[in-house]
């Protein structure tokens, strides 16, 4: 009668088993975080190397994202979010997907118009994953489709831990048994010293949030005209979040205060007659990633996002090209949006990796 006991038992741990790994794969010290940025500085056609690889990476935190094969494997379960947006090369079909593992589709970018203009188009999702699993881009392998990007940045892949699986925290928060009860003057004494630390880690934890989310109610036309202050930062006059304050709502300006890994995202929308051309910028004039449409149709709605590695006194802000021509179309209803938050503050103790503009190169 023991045998099948066994057997039994042996089979629940097997159903098990992906759990089991990703908790044995998670050490004492194992790094619980995990975020990745990257961009692509040229253009693709499709064909039989489909995987969509990448050459500029702003943050790798945890290491898990090989740009040279545009591989996301998870080493912490839980949930991610991932967002990607891609240029649309001209005369060319696009149809991007997000992949999970070998042939999971996950979500998709498609536009079938075959026209000469450039425009991006943006997607994103959560996926719940468990180790091992991968995430990637996949370009259709037909030639008549093709994605286009240079070194502003078209076509990006950002994705980041937003809850890891409880069971990976068991070895980081566990209850420390007392071995014997104390008395009652040392528990009032312990209890008021846990109050003090636990006011203490709240105050840390609120200077260490920082978050912010705009909009604008008009649009922006470029005009050539001299004497005009150059590269001014795209302005705003609706603020819907501002944790922290380090956002300057008339300037436009994001001034980081606490160092780590943030996640922008930013819509605008396209003038009619114009061509909308707006950078996401760091510094004085260090171009990020953009969003671009020279169509020359109705309204309409284009996307970015990014997550980069800041530190104290750097600055991010919004530039729409200001000569003649360009503009950006927005109205009550805000087109024009800018949201930014720390998704995770640097730390001492961490292993991770976190990479500037200028260490882009794999």
């Amino acid at each position: 009668m023991l045998l099948p006991a066994i057997a039994l038992i042996g089979l629940l741990c097997l159903g098990h088993a992906p759990r089991a790994l990703g908790l044995a794969r998670l050490s004492e010290d194992a790094e619980l975080r995990s975020a990745f940025s990257v961009a692509r500085t040229n253009s693709m056609e499709g064909g039989p190397k489909m995987t969509v690889t990448f050459d500029a990476v702003y943050v790798n935190i945890g290491g898990d994202f090989d740009p040279k094969a545009g591989m996301f494997r998870c080493r912490v379960a839980g949930a991610y979010y991932f967002s990607f947006t891609v240029g649309k090369f001209p005369h060319k079909d696009l149809s991007v997907m997000l992949m999970k593992n070998r042939n999971e589709v996950q979500a998709i970018v498609y536009e079938e118009n075959a026209g000469e203009e450039r425009k991006v188009q943006s997607q994103s999702v959560m996926l719940q994953l468990e180790f091992g699993d991968t995430v990637w881009l996949r370009l259709h392998g037909d030639p008549r489709y093709a994605l286009y990007s240079n070194t502003g940045h078209y076509t990006t892949f950002n994705g980041y831990l937003v809850y890891p699986d409880t069971y990976g925290f068991q070895t980081h928060h566990h209850p420390h048994p007392h071995p014997q009860q104390p008395r009652q003057q040392d528990k009032q004494a312990g209890e008021a010293e846990d109050e003090e630390d636990e006011e203490e880690e709240e105050d840390e934890e609120d200077e260490q949030r920082s978050a912010f989310s705009v909009g604008r109610t008009q649009s922006i036309v470029g005009v050539n005209q001299a004497g005009l202050p150059q590269h001014r930062p795209v302005g705003f006059d609706a603020a819907f979040v501002n944790i922290g304050g380090d956002f300057n709502v008339t300037e436009g300006l994001f001034t980081c205060r606490v160092a780590g890994a943030y996640y922008f995202s930013f819509n605008v929308g396209k003038l009619p007659q114009k061509t909308l051309s707006v950078k996401l910028m760091k510094n004085h004039l260090e171009v990020q990633a953009m969003i671009y449409d020279d169509s020359q149709g109705e309204k309409a709605l284009q996307s970015q996002s990014l997550m980069l590695a800041l530190r104290p006194g750097d600055t991010v802000w919004l530039y729409s090209h200001q000569r003649d021509g360009f503009g950006a179309y927005s109205n009550h209803a805000k087109y024009i949006t800018f949201t930014g938050f720390l998704v995770y503050p640097d730390s001492p103790n961490s292993t991770s990796t976190t990479q500037s503009h200028a260490d882009k190169k794999p």
